[in-house]
């Protein structure tokens, strides 16, 4: 089946899961261009897009509104139950949503995604449950590493299968 969806964890995937706090309480994450651009080419082509995240803060609207994100689930904890209201949203079978996460929190969603998928820095445990994992770590590269691998085509079940590490 074709993935049509894509919907990734936010902290350990779109961030280096680090954490820097200014002197006023402010909080602070750093993202990869190479994935904001990714995030611009998954859009372009067609696929929707969704952040859910654990986390409620105000870096998700920022991210979300620089590169076109419509769909973020905040302060989610169950993130299985926020993946099956997106293919709900959209009329999809989770067969056609990929789901990208990097801690346990994330196995549920993981469990369910047509296609799973985790950045190479990733807690083991996740790592056996995804058909792909990328060679990239989160933060630097590892969301355009799956996105150009969905839209070369690759993110067909039979090609999946042949990723399983």
């Amino acid at each position: 089946m074709t993935i049509r969806a894509i919907a990734l964890d936010v902290d350990g995937v779109l961030t280096d899961g680090g954490l820097w706090w200014g002197p006023g309480g402010q909080e602070w994450k750093r993202f990869s261009f190479t994935d904001i651009m990714g995030l611009s080419l998954a859009l372009k082509a067609g696929l929707q897009l969704a952040l859910i995240s654990g986390e409620n803060s105000p870096i998700l609207d920022r991210l979300a509104g620089k590169v076109g994100v419509r769909d973020i689930y905040r302060d989610c904890k169950d993130k299985a139950r926020a993946l099956r209201s997106l293919a709900d949203l959209y009329h999809l079978n989770l067969e056609e949503i990929c789901f990208m996460g990097d801690d346990i929190n994330d196995l549920p969603a993981l469990e369910i995604a047509g296609l799973a998928a985790a950045p190479a820095d990733a807690r083991p445990v996740v790592v056996q449950k995804c058909q792909f994992v990328t060679k990239a770590t989160g933060g630097n590269g590892a969301v355009r590493e799956l996105i150009d691998y969905v839209l070369s085509g690759a993110g067909t079940e039979a090609a999946a299968e042949s990723m399983v590490i």
